[in-house]
């Protein structure tokens, strides 16, 4: 029987981590990724790449607490190997505050973090305008090198011949809900400030300051159905004046690169099977989108569940094949 062929539409850190458990998964499969931008041009180059996660409100918690689970593990494990440098993964502390005490004082999240605790009232004397706050050891990506890490793995995974990477020449139409998939814009800096060693998130989740290997990610904005790629002066000074009352700091900081990205965002992540039908031809799809803001935070986990939808996928086409040749 021929391998299975499996196209996967997108190569930013979902299409990628898809691909990549679908390989781990079916390896006898021949996986073509298409995308009309590849790294460093896709959205997931953009993103702050931490791992302190949303929450979806349409998907239950204890799903999305496996997600970030196996994520994190996964993440974690790369992190204490030989290839942390290469994969752009690291360990960072540091702290998530609030003006005002959140309804849930210990999120669902505590237990898979690394050490975990309610900020002392010492701590918070660093944030003057916060009256509560958690501290915890957490993981930061940067983006880029992760991207292609994921690249370079598919194709090792594949011996080099069973995985293509190309831009289709039109759009692809995948069977996606787009009324319910929405942009959300988000603007971020990244400056050269090496002396910031801890993250610190603002619990709104809008002003955050995430150091990475070499720079330090400074956010952010979220605009809903803005489509405006182009870097907006007044959001950046905005975005650095709150990143500065919480780190003052960084009114050091030199070398400021400016990024805009879009965010595919939705109510829930949609991950689900279906068979579409065109032209008499009955296609099974797997949908694994509209993570928003939050997809580094469970990108592994949302892989490795749509890559067993797709083995369920296959093994459903193989059983109709093995049936008609009887």
């Amino acid at each position: 029987m021929a391998a299975p062929k499996v196209a996967v539409v997108g190569a930013g850190l979902v299409g990628l981590s898809t691909a990549l458990c679908i390989a781990e998964t079916c390896p006898s499969c021949s996986i073509t990724v298409l995308s009309d931008q590849f790294s460093p041009n896709t959205t997931s180059d953009t993103a702050a790449g931490i791992l302190i996660p949303h929450t979806y409100p349409g998907t239950p918690i204890h799903v999305q607490k496996q997600w970030f689970k196996e994520t994190f593990a996964y993440l974690f494990a790369i992190s204490n190997s030989a290839e942390a440098s290469e994969a752009g993964i690291h360990l960072v502390s540091g702290w998530q505050v609030f003006k005002n005490t959140p309804k849930e004082e210990i999120p669902f999240w505590s237990d898979i973090v690394l050490g975990f605790r309610l900020m002392s009232k010492a701590e918070l004397q660093k944030f003057p305008q916060h009256q509560f706050g958690q501290a915890f050891t957490t993981l930061r990506c940067d983006c880029p090198p992760y991207l292609l890490w994921l690249e370079k793995r598919n194709i090792c995974l594949h011996m080099g011949d069973a995985l293509t990477l190309r831009s289709p020449g039109s759009r692809i139409h995948t069977g996606i809900d787009m009324k319910k998939l929405f942009p959300v814009r988000g603007q971020v800096l990244r400056v050269h400030a090496p002396w910031v060693k801890n993250f610190i998130r603002d619990g709104d989740g809008l002003t955050y300051i995430f150091p990475g290997i070499h720079r330090v990610t400074l956010g952010g904005t979220r605009e809903k159905e803005n489509w405006n790629l182009t870097p907006d002066p007044g959001t950046t000074e905005d975005i650095f004046d709150r990143c500065c009352s919480l780190e003052p700091s960084l009114r050091g900081a030199q070398d400021i690169e400016v990024k805009v990205g879009l965010r595919p965002s939705r109510q829930h992540v949609r991950l689900q099977r279906e068979v579409l039908s065109q032209g008499g031809v009955k296609l099974p799809v797997v949908h694994n989108y509209g993570h928003g803001g939050g997809g580094f935070s469970v990108h592994r986990g949302t892989a490795k569940e749509a890559a067993r939808l797709v083995r369920e996928c296959i093994a459903a086409l193989q059983g109709s094949s093995s049936r008609a040749k009887l």
